[in-house]
């Protein structure tokens, strides 16, 4: 699936810069960390309710699950109103594998909030 190449690239930059090492499972049951696409009520205590400002989210390092909310568009390379794949992934692996919270630096890979369509990465 084209999209889910850049989430692959994601987690190669998080390894990059981390002594974490990654691999995907044949095995969504069996695998650590979950990523699904999700609408409304996804079993999290935290529902999307539609386009609400809220892109994807992270649980605790220890429950693995990770959701785009599936009322967005993303894309590999965004076009106007939708948003970058990988550039989500980066934010809430963030979260998903180092626990890290939000930042106050607009600029930073942790900002809570994103423009449609923006970059962001580690340079």
């Amino acid at each position: 699936m084209p999209c889910m190449s850049g989430v692959a690239r994601a987690f190669s930059t998080w390894a990059s810069e981390t002594q974490f090492t990654f691999s995907e499972s044949p095995n969504h049951e069996s695998a650590d960390l979950k990523i699904r696409f999700s609408l409304g009520d996804h079993g999290d205590g935290a529902p999307f309710n539609w386009a609400n400002g809220v892109l994807a989210h992270a649980c605790a390092p220890t429950d693995g699950r990770f959701q785009y909310n599936e009322d967005y568009l993303f894309f590999a390379d965004p076009i106007v109103g939708s948003f970058r794949l990988e550039t989500v992934a980066l934010h809430e692996i963030g979260h998903l594998n180092l626990g890290l919270g939000h930042s106050e630096v607009q600029e930073a890979i942790m900002f809570p909030g994103i423009a449609a369509a923006t970059t962001k990465g580690f340079e």
